[in-house]
């Protein structure tokens, strides 16, 4: 062996660690990647038949995604989120028999289908719909308190711009209005001030999220359920986070204020916040918190999603106002005026809670 073939510490080199170190990367890669597509597409073809059928009843689930109410009619939209096809074979309605056009054939899996019921419902009344399989399964379906559809015309798109005019556009007006005052007020009145909003977030954070796993829960985990309203938080967080590590590197290249930094970050996080609960307080109209029973007009993937959005955002927001809760000369993060305003924060949503509920 010539002195060539030797490392630095005279051991030979192998053969086929020299071979295996001139193979690309993309080659080595791309050899993986067909042969997990492989494996997987003989597993798609080949693995179902080879296993005996699935022993037992049909697994049969419905969802209802939308309940329009025009006079003399109830229309379901409803999706498959079983495993099995379902075929609707009766409709009741407070344990009376209705008639109802739908589908001839069974709904597949994740498809959705139309079941329009003749019913004389009157305004205000609580409804119990029942579909009945094929199979005998009996599906519910509660309508709290019927209320007409509202038509999508520009009068209800009207309404929904004022609703959100209401509560994302004045808020953030009047708080701005107090800019003016901090800046002749002493940092622990701003401390205060910001304790008491990250009070606010946290608690609607919180809140957001508990509703959106019950709401995702009740939808079916046909498209996920409640890992999409995690996932879309985590999402919304991680996508602010890289914003925010863009600006600061730009920051520093510029030498620019940190001040312009944070408060565009704010905005961002303030916006996707609204942006989610813009569309969750569309949603709650359509299905009924404002005005039970119209249409759902968010499918509830998108819909979770934007839960999880939401909360993510108000997360991330958190995040960028701690910093400023630190007292200059002591540097204690958590101190008298900080708990007061988290404190007061939390308490002014509680009550806040208690009022929309009343």
């Amino acid at each position: 062996m010539t002195a060539q073939e030797l490392p630095g510490d005279g051991v030979p080199h192998a053969p086929h660690r020299q071979t295996a170190a001139r193979v690309p990367l993309w080659v080595l890669v791309g050899g993986v990647v067909a042969v997990l597509a492989a494996v997987l597409a003989a597993l798609a073809l080949f693995g179902g038949s080879s296993l005996p059928e699935r022993a037992g009843p049909p697994v049969e689930e419905l969802t209802v995604e939308r309940t329009v109410l025009a006079p003399g009619t109830v229309t379901l939209t409803v999706r498959n989120t079983g495993p099995d096809p379902v075929q609707v074979a009766q409709v009741f309605v407070n344990d009376a028999y209705v008639d109802f056009t739908g589908p001839d054939s069974p709904v597949d899996r994740l498809t959705s289908a139309s079941l329009v019921l003749a019913v004389p419902w009157q305004t205000g009344q609580p409804y119990t719909i029942s579909m009945m399989t094929s199979t005998g399964l009996v599906i519910e379906h509660v309508v709290d308190a019927a209320v007409a559809t509202p038509p999508p015309d520009p009068g209800f798109f009207g309404l929904m711009t004022l609703l959100g005019t209401y509560v994302g556009v004045i808020p953030v007006l009047l708080g701005m209005l107090v800019l003016p005052v901090l800046r002749r007020t002493g940092a622990g009145v701003v401390r205060f001030l910001l304790a008491l909003t990250v009070g606010l977030l946290a608690y609607l954070a919180i809140d957001a999220l508990v509703e959106g796993v019950d709401l995702a829960t009740a939808g079916g985990a046909a498209f996920g359920g409640p890992v999409l309203v995690f996932l879309g938080a985590g999402l919304a967080y991680l996508a602010l986070a890289a914003v925010d590590r863009v600006l600061a590197g730009r920051a520093r290249e510029s030498g620019g204020a940190g001040g312009v930094r944070l408060a565009v970050m704010i905005a961002i996080g303030i916006g996707l916040h609204n942006l989610g609960e813009g569309l969750v307080i569309g949603s709650a109209y359509a299905v009924g918190e404002l005005a039970l029973g119209a249409a759902l007009v968010v499918g509830f993937a998108l819909h979770n999603m934007l839960f999880g959005v939401g909360v993510g955002a108000i997360v991330q927001v958190i995040v960028q106002i701690l910093p400023g809760l630190r007292d200059r000369d002591t540097r204690r993060l958590l101190d008298l005026t900080v708990v007061g305003g988290l404190a007061t924060g939390v308490v002014v949503m509680f009550l806040t809670g208690l009022l929309v509920a009343a």
